[in-house]
């Protein structure tokens, strides 16, 4: 029912962000079968608590045999898609890079993942999340004043500056060969989207209106009305009253009688009033006082909370005993869907190339090019 029902994606199995991408085209309605070693890879749980894996069918084929890397060549035929999440030239070595697809499918659009890109000096160089941030200058953002960088995860380098940016790329692609009949290589690296994330704060550092030093900006924790602040309980609630209304509500809710926001030399003072007051009162009773109002303040809640926001629209849902968020964005005529959980590495071998149009899966599996799980 997905606004890409029809569209048919070969996945050689990676890690984190190109499984997430092939996971939203997934959701997106896309037919999307998945490629894995056999015995499957890295995960940080059990393959049914691999979330990122859901939505798809799982084939194992062992590529170091010939026989193996010419299914995948026979999918590919028929693929309008394939996502791959290797070092630079691993594709190339297998037989399966852009050329050998290409040659067998010119239609086919190629989306590559990788951290550092398919050139440049540190093209063939390990790295994570974290690595990709910190050279982007992303990483350099995040923190309070004299502080360290602080880590977010691995959410803003692997899922938004690379699975995202991957995406929009394999989406922008398709829609251009729909025109010109030709695929073409998507190269998405974390690093580059990681930069150009920061592209709003990029032109704010050229006006001068943001500063290199960490948390000192209005959007880094140097704003006391931008920040979080502890509650008598220890938990912790979220203050974004930036424009000067919301900020009136705000300081009208607390009762306070406020120094100036405008001059930064009275945020340090402000910043005390706030952090004093919220101690005053639980997460909880400061989330009843603002329901409702314009003050921009938001409880802090674990993964997987329970917010009354989040349950009206089903941000969050109960599949398969697992607790896990909704596919998004969300579309009116052709909704997503979550259709399937995440599969075992070879869970659908024969099943799945049956579908394909693959004839000679028993020979396949007898000779061990094919795993059957």
């Amino acid at each position: 029912m997905g606004p890409l029902e029809g569209v048919k994606v070969v996945e050689l199995a990676g890690l984190g962000p190109a499984p997430f991408a092939c996971m939203m085209l997934a959701e997106l309605g896309a037919e999307v079968l998945r490629i894995d070693r056999p015995g499957g890879g890295m995960s940080m749980g059990p393959p049914e608590l691999d979330l990122v894996n859901r939505g798809r069918r799982s084939a194992a084929l062992d590529l170091k045999q010939p026989a193996a890397v010419d299914v995948v060549r026979r999918l590919v035929a028929q693929a309008d898609v394939l996502v791959e999440g290797f070092r630079p030239g691993v594709a190339e070595r297998l037989g399966l890079g852009p050329a050998d697809c290409h040659g067998i499918n010119p239609r086919l659009v190629y989306g590559r993942m990788t951290g550092w890109g398919q050139d440049g000096p540190l093209a063939q160089a390990a790295g994570h999340d974290i690595d990709y941030l910190a050279v982007s200058g992303a990483l350099h953002l995040i923190g309070r004043a004299g502080g360290p960088p602080q880590v977010p995860a691995n959410l803003l380098g692997d899922f938004a500056g690379g699975s995202l940016y991957l995406v929009i790329g394999v989406l922008a692609a398709l829609h251009e060969a729909q025109r010109s009949g030709q695929g073409q290589v998507v190269d998405a690296a974390i690093v580059d989207g990681s930069a150009h994330l920061t592209t709003m704060l990029l032109g704010a550092l050229a006006a001068g209106s943001w500063r290199q030093e960490r948390g000192t900006n209005l959007l880094d924790t140097g704003a006391p009305f931008y920040d979080v602040y502890e509650t008598a309980d220890g938990k912790h609630v979220a203050v974004g009253a930036l424009e000067p209304q919301f900020y009136a509500e705000l300081i009208g809710k607390l009762g306070l009688d406020a120094p100036d926001r405008n001059d930064p030399a009275n945020w340090p003072a402000l910043r005390k009033q706030l952090a004093e007051t919220f101690r005053q009162r639980t997460q909880e009773e400061w989330t009843e006082l603002f329901d409702g109002s314009d003050a921009c303040v938001a409880p802090v809640l674990p993964l997987a909370g329970d917010h009354p926001h989040l349950v009206a629209r089903g941000i969050f849902v109960d599949r398969d005993g697992v607790r896990q968020a909704a596919p998004a964005p969300r579309f009116d005529r052709t909704p997503t869907s979550l259709d399937r959980p995440p599969a075992k590495p070879g869970e659908h071998t024969r099943e799945a190339l049956t579908d394909w149009g693959i004839t000679d899966i028993d020979d396949l599996l007898q000779s061990g090019a094919a795993v059957q799980n």
